[in-house]
């Protein structure tokens, strides 16, 4: 991917203003009051295979420090779908990435499906998640997850972080498979789960 296509460095430098800003306003929304540590990121997406993935759905990218280094591994060929709430983190992400492989959709996570079918896709090959599931409602939250599953293909994968494992009990109910992980050198330590509609 040409350098272009990426996040500029002046929209990089003011990211996490933004969202120590939107942190104040929004916590619950957010988790943590800085972006995801580059550890944090590479532990996340060490399990995708990509060359073989096809479109990826984000939920809650934020300001994008995940969503620029999935664009930076993509194939030149996938698709990216990030789906965030926050309308100043859409403005942001529209605004500053070129990458034509981006999509941003600003709308809740539930509408997973219509949203994949409105891009043309029935199943994603990954969904990447940082939306803090302990903060939201457990009708919404079944939702979501049951959603999840359904539009993933079946040897796909949902990887999630987290600040405690607070979710693990409803993956577990929901998903086939799930392998936990730890990652200490990020602000907060952070609890990675890797999910799959069938066993591994």
């Amino acid at each position: 991917m040409s350098n272009n296509q990426r996040i500029p460095g002046r929209a990089r430098g003011g990211h996490a203003l933004l969202f120590a800003r939107n942190f104040f306003r929004h916590p619950r929304m957010l988790g943590s009051i800085v972006p995801s540590s580059r550890f944090l990121i590479n532990q996340l997406l060490e399990p995708i295979d990509w060359a073989q993935a096809r479109l990826i759905v984000e939920y809650g990218p934020g300001v994008g420090s995940i969503t620029e280094e999935i664009l930076r591994r993509m194939r030149p060929d996938a698709s990216l779908i990030a789906i965030e709430t926050n309308p100043e983190f859409v403005r942001f992400l529209r605004s500053y990435t070129e990458d034509e492989r981006l999509h941003v959709v600003e709308a809740s996570a539930e509408r997973v499906v219509e949203i994949l079918r409105q891009h043309g896709h029935e199943k994603a090959d990954y969904i990447i998640s940082g939306i803090p599931f302990s903060t939201i409602s457990a009708p919404v939250r079944e939702r979501i997850l049951r959603k999840t599953r359904s539009v993933l293909e079946p040897r796909g994968s949902f990887l999630v972080y987290q600040f405690s494992t607070w979710i693990l009990e409803d993956l577990q109910r929901i998903f086939c498979y799930v392998r936990r992980q730890f990652e200490p050198l990020n602000v907060l330590p952070a609890y990675l789960f890797f999910c799959q509609p069938e066993t591994a």
